[in-house]
């Protein structure tokens, strides 16, 4: 039998936003001791949110299920007003793991409301990031996630709208959906794209190059991880099997029959160390061969916030 050609992603897993909010919740649980509470995952991964919770962490829902005084972090999805407003009220010590880049996309979405436009944001209903960016808008927003929902739109005045994205969005389709926006609406303002994250651009992009050459993708990643959905559903748009796992032990072994070369990425929020567990699965399956895409190194590192960085500033404010 010929050897399985594993053929990696690159760039895959993590991403420096995911990065950032894993390391704020690490520093703070070496800061301050556990238990940390963290209000919803702070990121779509099973292995990351296991791994933290045997460490201290605490996740909850809701702000109301954290005692008084914990420190508490947000995750990297980003929160609504009300949400963060009810933890200050309770002057709860917060430290928060919004990804910049989301926080730029509410930025953005208040700038637009502050010129008078209702927004139009482009994403997911129920996903935490959509949660959030609507809490950041005191006017009307208008949730759609493809070009059919334009058709079916009804607002209170055509001229005066902007369009914000979820940052994990599929690229080509986003890019129609805005497509049928601007046709619909001609005065409609908006980022075009540059609200998608990068890593999110980059690993689709990665997908795009592997399906070119493999004959099954392999996503790592949690069902509920949006990019990562998006990582699979391309790899199938592509016309290549493509499977997402949240680990090593979800892969069946009928996925290889007939199977010459596999590729293997991994959504933003999935640990490298996920990727080599794939591997050994695979390997153990069948005798391999592994290769790496060329592709993009990323080199984006965003800053700590002071809370984890100024440890007098934050046991000043719990103190009190």
């Amino acid at each position: 039998m010929e050897p399985l050609i594993i053929i990696l992603a690159k760039p895959r897993g993590f991403c420096a936003g995911v990065e950032r909010a894993i390391e704020i919740v690490e520093k703070a649980l070496s800061i301050y001791g556990p238990p940390i509470y963290v209000r919803h995952e702070i990121v779509h991964n099973k292995w990351v949110v296991e791994d933290l919770r045997a460490k201290g962490v605490i996740f909850v829902d809701e702000v109301s299920e954290i005692p008084d005084g914990a420190i508490t972090v947000f995750s990297a999805h980003g929160i609504s007003e009300k949400v963060e407003s009810s933890a200050r009220l309770r002057d709860l010590p917060i430290i928060d793991a919004t990804c910049p880049l989301v926080t730029k996309v509410h930025h953005e979405a208040q700038r637009y409301e502050a010129e008078g436009r209702d927004i139009v944001l482009i994403g997911h209903a129920g996903h935490p990031e959509v949660e959030g960016t609507t809490g950041r808008v005191k006017g009307k927003v208008y949730l759609i996630a493809t070009s059919a929902d334009v058709t079916a739109l009804e607002v209170d005045n055509p001229d005066k709208l902007a369009y914000v994205t979820q940052t994990t969005l599929s690229v080509d389709d986003t890019r129609t959906v805005i497509e049928a926006l601007k046709a619909r609406f001609p005065s409609i303002k908006g980022p075009d794209l540059r609200d998608i994250c990068y890593a999110t651009q980059n690993r689709q992009n990665a997908v795009r190059d592997l399906a070119k050459t493999v004959d099954m993708i392999l996503v790592i990643g949690s069902h509920n991880s949006s990019n990562s959905n998006r990582l699979r559903d391309l790899g199938e748009e592509m016309g290549v099997p493509s499977h997402l796992v949240d680990d090593e032990r979800s892969i069946q072994p009928q996925w290889l029959e007939g199977i010459e070369s596999v590729g293997v990425t991994a959504g933003a929020s999935a640990p490298e160390l996920l990727v080599d567990k794939v591997i050994a699965r695979l390997q153990a399956l069948r005798p391999s061969e592994v290769k790496t895409l060329d592709g993009i190194t990323e080199n984006t590192r965003f800053k700590l916030p002071p809370e984890v960085t100024d440890k007098p500033f934050m046991l000043k404010k719990r103190a009190s």
